[in-house]
């Protein structure tokens, strides 16, 4: 029988040694540790979207040796930047140290230069990145009721985009500026072909290219995202035959907006209806160049598809009657009719405020870091905070019965900044915390936008910009004009 009392009780008791600790003791502290690193306000609030043990899982979430910014911490402060889009590294760096110094543990006392900082962002993994992405996607995916689908499928938009970066080297080898801004005075500009979910708005994938390249060339880098039984919807320059025959083949319909070289004849084809017909589309004898699509995947393609054109009539009180075009391969009249086509057509400029909530709100427009590694990473992290913020949206319009659609994304960026304290200051106590997160997702609902269908405003500014002269030649090169108010250019 084993013994584990001591017969010498003055002796020190490290030199008993230690009880073996279980397997799931250790596995609760690594826990712990990995709980501990994260920022207790963002950690608290938007945490709950991730799995406890899921940055235990994730990859290169664990240092491998100690580190004064360990990958959890740099994730968090990362995504705290880009939730601040005017917070330089400087503040961020503040915020962790000011953190730090509430912790028992002071060591590790974080000096107050960005250095570190960058540097260590520079190493984050791009893997842990795009874990965290794809646990948000698919937490939204989840999420999405029955009641937002359309006729009981799930819809995806798509529609290219572009933004610039900073004028780097390395930047411009990457995305080059266009040709008609003169070398050292423009900026790298990408272009992005992004699919979103109609219904949640959540941010499913994304492609990057120079900004040159035709949207449909990108399309191969997220064919994997569509799933049988979804609906693609988009514009006239996805309206292709072999983008709409691929699709059908995999069990997923589209609805694009009729390309303009396509004939828009309503006497060919079967009538379904007061403008609405069913034709037999064949395909192209040989393949365009320049086509995304090998040849072995060309010949793949069926060599005829059934599309069926609708035209619709778009009748404004004070304007004149539009006629809008478009093509699907929804080809049951019953199941889908003519105005539920042209109702989910409308929707498609959904994905525009989309955009415009991560361009301008979130400031994407512009980005800021100086090399393409990092371009993908910031990318990343936008749209982890893109995900994040619709999640909260979701969960606000599900529990207060409100429209999804009618909730301000700049209303909940606005209020959840502002929650962010008060969830760090409360951060250990459970019941206290979730009385604020209830209150938060209280006052998301609260922040709706007017119903105005048709409304247009101009994009205009009322207050004039300074009168800087225009960069013309490279900054080391240009010279400026002296009191160039009363300058005056020769005629």
């Amino acid at each position: 029988m084993a013994l584990f009392t001591c017969f010498l009780p003055h002796f020190p008791r490290t030199l008993q040694g230690r009880a073996k600790t279980s397997a799931s003791s250790r596995v609760v502290n690594e826990l712990q540790k990995l709980r501990d690193l994260a920022l207790p306000d963002l950690a608290a609030l938007l945490g709950t979207l991730l799995p406890a043990d899921f940055f235990a899982k994730a990859p290169d979430a664990k240092a491998k040796r100690e580190r004064l910014y360990p990958p959890v911490t740099l994730f968090w402060a990362f995504l705290f930047q880009v939730l601040n889009p005017a917070m330089p590294c400087q503040e961020v760096v503040g915020k962790i140290r000011a953190w730090v110094l509430t912790r028992r543990d002071k060591r590790s006392k974080p000096s107050l230069g960005t250095a570190a900082y960058c540097q260590a962002r520079c190493g984050l993994s791009q893997g842990l990145l795009q874990a965290v992405f794809d646990e948000l996607r698919d937490h939204l995916c989840r999420r999405a009721a029955s009641a937002w689908l359309w006729c009981g499928r799930r819809v995806k938009v798509l529609d290219g985009t572009s933004f610039s970066m900073p004028d780097t080297k390395e930047n411009q080898k990457q995305w080059p500026q266009p040709r008609t801004q003169k070398k050292g005075c423009g900026f790298p500009v990408a272009k992005m072909l992004g699919v979103f979910c109609l219904s949640t708005g959540a941010w499913l994938g994304h492609a990057l290219s120079k900004w040159r390249c035709h949207d449909l060339g990108l399309w191969q880098s997220i064919r994997h995202l569509l799933e049988k039984g979804d609906v693609l919807v988009g514009d006239a320059g996805f309206c292709a035959y072999a983008l709409m025959a691929e699709l059908k083949e995999r069990g997923i319909d589209t609805v694009f907006r009729l390309h303009q070289k396509r004939s828009k004849d309503m006497r060919r084809g079967k009538k379904l209806g007061r403008d609405d017909r069913l034709q037999v589309w064949s395909k192209p004898t040989q393949r365009p160049a320049g086509s995304p699509w090998k040849k072995r995947a060309w010949n793949k393609l069926p060599a005829q598809l059934e599309v069926r054109v609708v035209r619709v009539r778009i009748e404004r009180k004070g304007f004149r009657t539009r006629c809008l075009w478009i093509a699907t391969t929804c080809t049951d009249a019953v199941r889908y009719p003519a105005d539920k086509l042209a109702e989910l057509y409308y929707r498609r400029w959904s994905i525009e405020l989309f955009y415009r909530d991560i361009k301008t709100t979130m400031h994407m427009e512009v980005m800021r870091t100086k090399t393409p590694a990092m371009i993908h990473k910031e990318l990343l992290m936008h749209a982890i905070a893109y995900n994040a913020l619709r999640a909260l949206i979701l969960e606000s319009a599900t529990v207060h019965q409100q429209e999804l659609g009618r909730i301000s994304f700049k209303g909940a960026a606005d209020l959840l900044r502002q929650w962010l304290p008060q969830a760090a200051a409360c951060h250990e106590q459970p019941r206290k915390l979730a009385r604020w997160h209830e209150e938060l997702l209280e006052a998301i609902a609260s922040v709706q936008n007017p119903l105005r269908p048709g409304r247009q405003e101009p994009r205009a500014k009322k207050r004039r910009p300074k009168s800087y002269q225009l960069l013309t030649k490279p900054r080391r090169q240009f010279k400026e004009i002296p009191h160039r108010e009363r300058y005056r250019a020769a005629a």
